[in-house]
């Protein structure tokens, strides 16, 4: 195994405490951790390297240095090391341009995220499901749709807010029935989890694929378009990804948000954990009470 050095430092921005940058010969890389419990399994960081080896070439992605799997009897974690790539968080640029109304800045990089978003829908797989291995093996998901959901992850809602999201939910489930295929996703696709060339607004790297799986072609787009709501920046993300992909901006935004409700369940369900489940907690009660998919907590 590659020495690492004498410390790893946490890197900024993430709420999992398990990706560090550190240094090799010299060179600075970035190590993510997975414990022998991981819940995806002692595979988990082979899946995340055959992840990164797909997809660089078509998205900036980091170059996968070494990798290896937890060790049980040892309680060695598994480990993930790759390059450590230039750039600024996206999270940080797009809050930048947002507070002084550069709404031309805002246009280039959700251009920038949409492109991404759809090179991803782009890339086909024969069903949805979790990768199991290094291989990319498809696994299943657990049976039911989102109205299913709803009722597994937030049981402890009132049943009042509780059945009003049932049938936004339903909806939803609708409207994503009507796409038949699936694809390469990346799950946790918004602007934290991409660096970029704050001097061009160009993508620079895609990061943290620890979620990504086969699903629908939608899904990344409702990630991208969740939290960062500013006018330019959504029609431009709508706009890049219809320009590859095809179809109109507007199926497309209906469709982001119902392909969101799986990822905001999820959060919501885990709200009092971290500052993003309980962002996601109060935008679904405000999708509750309104019985709509596009609303949002009133001073957003």
């Amino acid at each position: 195994m590659t020495s690492l050095g004498p410390s790893l430092t946490p890197l900024e921005g993430g709420h999992s405490g398990r990706t560090f940058l550190g240094e090799v010969a010299g060179q600075r890389v970035v190590v993510r951790l997975y414990p022998p419990d991981d819940a995806r399994g002692e595979s988990a960081p082979e899946v995340d390297e055959a992840v990164l080896r797909l997809v660089r070439g078509l998205l900036p992605v980091p170059e996968v240095l070494e990798v290896s799997r937890a060790h049980t009897g040892s309680d060695r974690p598994g480990l993930l090391v790759t390059s450590f790539e230039a750039g600024e968080r996206g999270d940080l640029v797009h809050a930048r341009l947002v507070a002084a109304g550069d709404d031309e800045g805002l246009v280039q990089w959700g251009r920038a995220l949409g492109t991404v978003a759809a090179t991803l829908a782009g890339m086909p797989t024969l069903r949805p499901g979790p990768f199991v291995d290094r291989d990319l093996t498809l696994g299943r998901f657990p049976e039911g749709g989102l109205v299913e959901w709803v009722g597994a992850r937030l049981a402890h809602w009132r049943p009042g807010p509780r059945d009003a999201l049932s049938a936004v939910a339903a909806a939803a489930q609708d409207l994503l029935d009507g796409v038949g295929r699936s694809c390469l996703v990346h799950s946790d696709l918004n602007p934290k989890n991409v660096l970029v060339d704050p001097a061009t607004l160009e993508v620079t790297a895609v990061l943290d694929w620890e979620f990504a799986h086969s699903g629908h072609p939608w899904t990344d787009v409702g990630n991208l378009v969740r939290l960062e709501r500013h006018p330019a920046y959504v029609d431009a993300v709508l706009a890049a990804w219809c320009a590859l992909r095809g179809g109109e901006p507007e199926e497309l935004f209906d469709g982001a948000r119902a392909a969101d409700l799986w990822a905001l369940v999820d959060l919501a369900a885990r709200a009092g954990e971290n500052p993003v489940a309980d962002r996601a907690a109060h935008l679904l009660a405000a999708v509750a009470d309104a019985g709509d998919v596009h609303a949002r907590p009133t001073g957003w």
